[in-house]
């Protein structure tokens, strides 16, 4: 079966290369992943992959719009696919859990801060912090 995002490339002129694709399945099956978290899976295949290829494939997917990130918290960005539903990221403090919430859950505040200070809200890349219930259990 071709993954859509095959086409994608090749419409815009660039090649479907094994670097690429592997890259683009890393991110795809990991969900949210860090760029060595994808190096990492990448090289389950392809050991030679170096994570500076990684980085460069990462950008321009993204710049093609096939992926997006997201910043978790201090460290490297997380990566997902972009065709993946919009949602805000739940981090647990504790474990480092991500949930996933539907982003109306904040079109209050979002229309809000519209309203008050005319700024426009990506709720795509947007990260709240806190303890997971399970954590809070314990």
């Amino acid at each position: 079966m071709r993954e859509p995002w095959h086409d994608e490339l090749r419409a815009r002129g660039y090649r479907l290369t094994p670097q690429r694709q592997l890259v683009l399945e890393a991110v795809t099956r990991l969900g949210h992943a860090t760029p060595d978290e994808i190096a990492e899976r990448v090289r389950e295949t392809a050991s030679g992959v170096n994570i500076s290829t990684v980085y460069r494939t990462l950008e321009l997917l993204e710049e093609l719009g096939l992926v997006t990130h997201t910043h978790l918290g201090h460290g490297a960005p997380t990566y997902h696919a972009a065709d993946d539903a919009d949602h805000l990221h739940l981090v647990c403090r504790e474990c480092g859990g991500i949930e996933e919430m539907r982003p109306e859950v904040l079109d209050d505040a979002v229309r809000r801060i519209a309203a008050d200070h005319g700024f426009v809200v990506d709720v795509g890349h947007f990260a709240i912090f806190g303890v997971c219930a399970a954590c809070a259990r314990r």
